[in-house]
C-alpha cells in the first residue's frame, strides 16, 4: 500500500482528503504543523507529499526544501491557495513536483496522486531500466530481470538499489544511504551496508558500484 503524508492544518479538509485517499487505498499519515511534518519525515519512509503551504510552524515550503537537501526524494504536491508566478516558482524551486489550488476536487487530487506516482521515478516513462546487456530493473517492482527471470532482492538491498537507480553516475554519501536503508527506529551499520553491497555486487556485478573512498558509493550502469 502506498504511503502518504498529508500536512493540512484546516481539520475538516485534514480530516476529508485522509478519509478520501484512505477509501481509495492508500495509507495516509495527516498531520497539522510543519515541525509535526518533519519529525514524520525522518521516522517514516513516504511514496508521495501532499503538503499546505501556510501552515503552523514550519511552512510547506522550507519543509520540503529541507527535506530534499537531506536526500527525501518523494515526489510532492502543494496544496495551495497561492496563485502569482512567483509563490509557485517558489514552490516548484523548493522541490514540488505538482500543486493543486484551494477550493479543489477531491476527484482531481486523485488524479494528481496517481499521476505523479506513475511516473515519480525520475519521470521515465519506460518500465525497465537496462543495467547490462542481460540485466534490467524493473520500475515498477523493484526486481532485477537477469536474462528474463525475476530476481527478488532482499529489503535493505532492494531499497539500495532504487537509490542507485534514482541517482545514476551521481556519489551518494554514505549518510544519504544510511538515512535511506534504515528506518528511524533501526541503528545504521557500516558494516551491514558493506553487506549490502557485496550481495548487490555478487548479482549486477562489481563494476556496477564504485566505492568513493572517504565519500560513498556510485553507480555505472555497463550497458
Amino acid at each position: 500500500m502506498r504511503k502518504i503524508l498529508l500536512l493540512e492544518d484546516d481539520t475538516n479538509l485534514n480530516e476529508t482528503v485522509t478519509e478520501f485517499l484512505e477509501e481509495n487505498g492508500y495509507e495516509v499519515v495527516a498531520v497539522y504543523d510543519g515541525y509535526e511534518a518533519q519529525e514524520k519525515l525522518y521516522e517514516t519512509k513516504f511514496d508521495l507529499l501532499l503538503l499546505d503551504i501556510n501552515v503552523p510552524g514550519l511552512d510547506g515550503l522550507e519543509l520540503l526544501r529541507q527535506s530534499r537537501q537531506e536526500g527525501i526524494v518523494a515526489p510532492a504536491i502543494f496544496i495551495t491557495s497561492m496563485d502569482s508566478v512567483d509563490d509557485l516558482e517558489r514552490g516548484f524551486e523548493s522541490g514540488c513536483d505538482d500543486y493543486i489550488r484551494k477550493p479543489f476536487a477531491l476527484k482531481e487530487l486523485l488524479i494528481r496522486v496517481e499521476t505523479l506516482l506513475k511516473r515519480s521515478f525520475f519521470h521515465e516513462e519506460k518500465e525497465m531500466i537496462a543495467i547490462t546487456e542481460n540485466i534490467d530493473y524493473d520500475i515498477k517492482t523493484g526486481e532485477l530481470v537477469i536474462d528474463g527471470k525475476s530476481v527478488t532482492l532482499g529489503n535493505k538491498e532492494s531499497r539500495l538499489m532504487k537509490l542507485f537507480m534514482k541517482h545514476k553516475g551521481e556519489v551518494i554519501s554514505h549518510e544519504r544511504i544510511y538515512r535511506h536503508l534504515w528506518d528511524y527506529e533501526e541503528e545504521p551499520s557500516d558494516s551491514a551496508l558493506r553487506t549490502y553491497i557485496k550481495n548487490l555486487r555478487k548479482i549486477i556485478g562489481k563494476e556496477s558500484i564504485v566505492s568513493i573512498k572517504k565519500q560513498g558509493y556510485k553507480f555505472v550502469a555497463q550497458k
